[in-house]
């Protein structure tokens, strides 16, 4: 019995080239040459988009509101010029949810009186 444990290859490993598929109608297609001002280049991998804050800011404003119903922190994004909110996390049927479920606890909770006429069962 051998005392030698170790996997030895037995041949050497050859990578084949892996080639797609060429599909019959990209064979058959006509090359396309569109004028600069219809073509669409790639963006420089350098540039960074940048966001003009000012006018962002301009147009909208944060808040942040305490929910006492549902025991939340809602953050609200509000246009200035109609005062109404554009986005608001979490959303208005989770906030009325978890409301619901916290007036359920809540009640759950509270000790019931028994009157002079009511008894335990």
């Amino acid at each position: 019995m051998s005392t030698d444990f170790s996997i030895k290859p037995v041949g050497v490993p050859v990578a084949a080239p892996i080639t797609a598929p060429v599909s019959e109608a990209a064979q058959n297609a006509v090359p396309t040459d569109l004028p600069p001002s219809r073509s669409v280049t790639a963006a420089d991998a350098g540039t960074r988009a940048s966001i003009n804050s000012n006018v962002v800011n301009a147009s909208v404003s944060n808040q942040v509101i305490i929910d006492r119903d549902a025991a939340s922190v809602v953050y609200q994004v509000v246009d200035n010029r109609t005062s109404q909110v554009v986005r608001q996390f979490p959303e208005e049927a989770v906030l009325r949810r978890r409301a619901y479920f916290r007036t359920l606890d809540l009640t759950k909770e509270a000790p019931t009186r028994l009157g002079a006429t009511d008894r335990r069962a």
